[in-house]
């Protein structure tokens, strides 16, 4: 599933040349001014945009959004801009071209987007680029016309973001990075293999990674095999990930006994029934460690001061995505039925209301209006 991604507010920004400095840059702000129907949004957008009058962007499929402070009423605007997302049979092939060409892959992880791939798709009937009539928009403002100026000037900053990382502009047409490079054929550039920092052993020779070899238990009396069994699997499962973690060679991160049933409950649902009275809200803490481990489970159980500016970057974000009063309390930005709980790893836990309870929803992220949406959507207000 494609993923949303957030972007703090850019801040004033001097001068009048160009919007943007890449090819697909400046055909993304060719394809918005040739769709406009008023060049004045358009003069007035630009000048916002460059002011610093947008703030947090998040991208999601089809999708930017912002609120937009207009000095001109002094008001703010939740703002929508919309790009149509491509079909599922469009990537398929727009996924083949890439493969065909190793170059592709490698420039666009590298920050680039070579006019060839774009030739390429355009070969198989696919427009990474939006054009003409592509553009739409939301606004909270009285005006009527496409894009009216808060529109504009999301879409203009939207440009910058697309300068940067070309993956932007793919999340907007439906699909992310992963998809991609999920993709790729065998094959592909070292700089591709390596993008992801993230290693895994491999698994001995037989044996999935998650599940080590089976172990025969002899009957003995008083002990039950299949629980003996289920834990020497356990074990090893453990001492698998605990190596996978370390730093350095001796460091071992040993959990607390409560921790380490929940975790335990987490790994093995069969035995969730057992471990029952060991916590009395067992269920909401099996979900708090499936969503993200050690540091789900703290976002779960610990309140604590976060850091006032992430809290702000936070509930400006999230408020961008929301149509729910933002209140903020320790680590949590809560926004009617759901909540943000900032975790010491730097990661936003989402969450939703069930039960006059708190239940994890969804996976933690960096970008607090990602994780809201990933959670379950726009919130709506109460």
């Amino acid at each position: 599933m494609s993923r949303a991604r957030g972007f703090p507010a850019f801040g004033p920004v001097r001068g009048a040349g160009r919007f943007a400095r890449t090819w697909w840059g400046r055909a993304w702000v060719a394809g918005l001014e040739d769709s406009a129907l008023d060049g004045e949004q358009l003069r007035v957008g630009r000048k916002l945009a460059r002011a610093g009058h947008v703030g947090a962007i998040t991208a999601s499929p089809g999708r930017l959004s912002a609120v937009v402070h207009d000095p001109g009423d002094d008001a703010a605007y939740p703002t929508a801009v919309r790009v149509p997302e491509l079909t599922d049979a469009e990537w398929d092939r727009l996924a083949a071209q890439v493969g065909a060409e190793s170059g592709h892959l490698a420039a666009l992880l590298d920050g680039e987007m070579p006019t060839a791939l774009a030739d390429a798709a355009s070969a198989v009937d696919v427009a990474l680029l939006p054009g003409i009539g592509d553009f739409d928009s939301d606004c909270g403002c009285p005006g009527w016309e496409m894009p009216c100026r808060h529109a504009a000037a999301v879409a203009y900053q939207a440009a910058w973001l697309l300068d940067a990382d070309p993956f932007v502009l793919l999340l907007l047409r439906g699909r992310d990075r992963d998809f991609l490079v999920e993709t790729a054929p065998p094959g592909i550039p070292a700089t591709a293999a390596f993008a992801d920092p993230v290693a895994t052993l491999p698994a001995p020779p037989g044996v999935p990674a998650d599940r080590p070899a089976a172990l025969s238990v002899p009957a003995a009396p008083g002990i039950d095999p299949d629980a003996l069994a289920l834990l020497a699997a356990d074990a090893a499962v453990r001492a698998r990930a605990l190596l996978a973690e370390c730093s350095a060679p001796g460091e071992v991160a040993v959990l607390p006994l409560a921790d380490d049933i929940v975790r335990f409950a987490a790994v093995h649902p069969t035995a969730e029934p057992r471990l029952r009275g060991a916590r009395a809200d067992l269920d909401r803490a099996v979900a708090a460690w499936r969503q993200g481990g050690l540091a789900g489970l703290r976002a779960l159980d610990t309140v604590w001061k976060a850091p006032r500016a992430e809290l702000a970057r936070g509930g400006d974000a999230a408020g961008s995505v929301a149509e729910a009063a933002v209140e903020v309390t320790g680590n949590h930005v809560t926004l009617g039925d759901a909540q943000l709980r900032y975790g010491r790893d730097g990661r936003w836990y989402p969450y939703r209301r069930r039960a006059n309870n708190w239940w994890p929803s969804g996976r933690p992220n960096p970008d607090a209006a990602a994780a809201l949406l990933d959670a379950g959507g726009v919130v709506e207000g109460g």
